[in-house]
């Protein structure tokens, strides 16, 4: 278990939430934080549980976030991830990640999630939540589908 803060964008966790696994970030991180802006772009889609904890920002959002024309909740995110120091955070989005992992932030998106959760023993198979993710509308090219079950050694 990692016991550094964590800090989610509104994607994962509408992504987690929406295929049943969003328990999946309480067993992979200690500590989850979200910035307001986050929970506002998930409610009322996502009833955050209380092991996620919604922490306002103490400093304003820095220039070379604002100036890269993110959504409020990645802007936020990123934000809050530097002024913490978190160990990881996690994005989907390519020019948030991008971004995020310039400004020197360990990033993991949603398919992530599921590949820790597999090797740590928490998913037994990822191919059912990966098709979940697809048939509720989660965009994965299928060379990412692919290197994901190649990863979790679930390819044919």
């Amino acid at each position: 278990m990692n016991f550094a803060p964590v800090v989610c964008n509104s994607s994962p966790l509408i992504a987690v939430d929406q295929i049943g696994q969003l328990e999946l970030l309480e067993r992979l991180f200690t500590s989850v934080l979200v910035p307001p802006a986050v929970v506002r772009e998930t409610a009322p889609t996502v009833v955050l549980p209380g092991w996620i904890t919604e922490q306002t920002l103490a400093q304003p959002i820095g220039p070379q976030i604002l100036s890269a024309s993110l959504g409020p909740g990645e802007s936020e995110a990123i934000s809050l991830a530097l002024e913490i120091h978190a160990a990881w955070i996690v994005l989907d989005d390519r020019p948030a990640r991008r971004l995020a992992q310039a400004l020197g932030l360990t990033v993991m998106g949603t398919l992530g999630l599921l590949l820790a959760a597999k090797r740590r023993g928490f998913l037994a198979v990822v191919t059912p939540s990966l098709d979940s993710l697809v048939n509720h509308g989660f965009h994965v090219a299928a060379d990412l589908y692919q290197r994901i079950l190649t990863d979790a050694s679930e390819s044919p």
